[in-house]
């Protein structure tokens, strides 16, 4: 699966340093390329669990867009 990810509350670098963390700990993620609200992701991960863990990390998922 590959997506692109609509984030609300992101604002500085540590935004989107919390959110790669957040997305990189996740089994199956192989890519995860996240700018300033956005991300861009690729792996065999269920959208459920990449919300969840941007939801973990403090950040709200807007829109989910399959690439």
């Amino acid at each position: 699966m590959k997506a692109k990810l609509i984030i609300s509350g992101m604002s500085c670098g540590h935004c989107v340093k919390r959110v790669d963390n957040a997305l990189k700990s996740l089994e199956g993620i192989n890519s995860a390329e996240v700018s300033v609200g956005e991300a861009v992701i690729e792996g065999n991960v269920s959208i459920e669990q990449v919300k969840e863990a941007i939801d973990d990390a403090g950040y709200d998922v807007e829109k989910v867009e399959e690439l």
